[in-house]
This record gives C-alpha cells, sequence and structure tokens, in this order.
C-alpha cells in the first residue's frame, strides 16, 4: 500500500492539468472558425499588460479537490493509532482536497496580454489572448475577427 501512494499522487496531480489553454493563443483557431471570412482590421498598440487567463476546468476543479483529498486522506492514514488515526486521516482529506483545488486552479492559468489597439479609424478595442509571441507599444498589428472572436497578430 505504501508504495502506491506515490503512483497515486502523480497520477492525480497530472490530470489535474487536464485544461486546454491552447485556444486562447493569437495562432490556434477553434474548428468553428475553419474555412468562414474573418474582418480584418489594422492599427497600432497603445497599452499592454501582462494578465492571466484562468482556463475553466471542464470538471469544476473535481479531480484536484478529490485527488488532493484521496491523497491527502492516505497520508493522515499513515499517521498515529485508533481515534487519533481517524483524526490525522480527517485532517489529511481535508487538507489535500484543498490543495488539489488550488493546485488545479494554478496550472489552469496561463499567462496572456492585454492589448489596447487604437484602430485606423481611430476606436479602440482591447484584446486579451494568450502570450505566445512578444508585443510592443507602438507595434503594428492585424486585428483577426469580431466580437468574442478576435486575434491580434503582427501585421
Amino acid at each position: 500500500m505504501k508504495r502506491l501512494i506515490p503512483v497515486v499522487a502523480l497520477g492525480m496531480l497530472t490530470l489535474a492539468g487536464c485544461a486546454n489553454t491552447a485556444p486562447y493563443g493569437g495562432d490556434v483557431y477553434r474548428g468553428s472558425q475553419a474555412q468562414t471570412g474573418q474582418s480584418v482590421a489594422y492599427g497600432t498598440i497603445t497599452a499592454l499588460r501582462q494578465v492571466q487567463i484562468q482556463a475553466d476546468s471542464p470538471q469544476g476543479n473535481v479531480i484536484g479537490t478529490l485527488g488532493g483529498g484521496v491523497i491527502g486522506g492516505l497520508l493522515g492514514n499513515q499517521v498515529g493509532g485508533g481515534s487519533g488515526r481517524q483524526l490525522a486521516t480527517a485532517a489529511g482529506a481535508i487538507g489535500g482536497a484543498m490543495a488539489g483545488s488550488r493546485t488545479e486552479d494554478a496550472v489552469n492559468r496561463t499567462r496572456a496580454w492585454e492589448m489596447e489597439v487604437r484602430r485606423d479609424n481611430g476606436e479602440s478595442v482591447v484584446v486579451v489572448q494568450r502570450a505566445d509571441r512578444d508585443f510592443q507599444v507602438g507595434q503594428r498589428v492585424r486585428l483577426i475577427g469580431s466580437g468574442a472572436s478576435m486575434s491580434v497578430a503582427p501585421y
């Protein structure tokens, strides 16, 4: 049983990072965007700020919470005996669940740019996308798409 604990811990922590953060980049298109017309506007980056995107976990942090709880409970069960062991198991499960949930949140976070772009027509727009390339204030860019489906690409 004691040899199984590290294997279970590693497996649960690996599964905690299941959210896919790739779609938040400017070089990734959803399948529904393929073979569709996209509007293009040109502009200049006027403000740039590093932010983070918190990816939505498809399971709602269930994997991290349950995995952490199981691991914490197993570790707590190794301590003491009798009612002390039961208390340690319960405390380990609660602490592990909290740590697992926080770990899953951290793993599902990705670095991103918040870019304010002044279009050539004078209007400004803010786009947030994964920081998969370097941008600079004053850089000319293309704005591809519209509304909730817009990305920024170098010009």
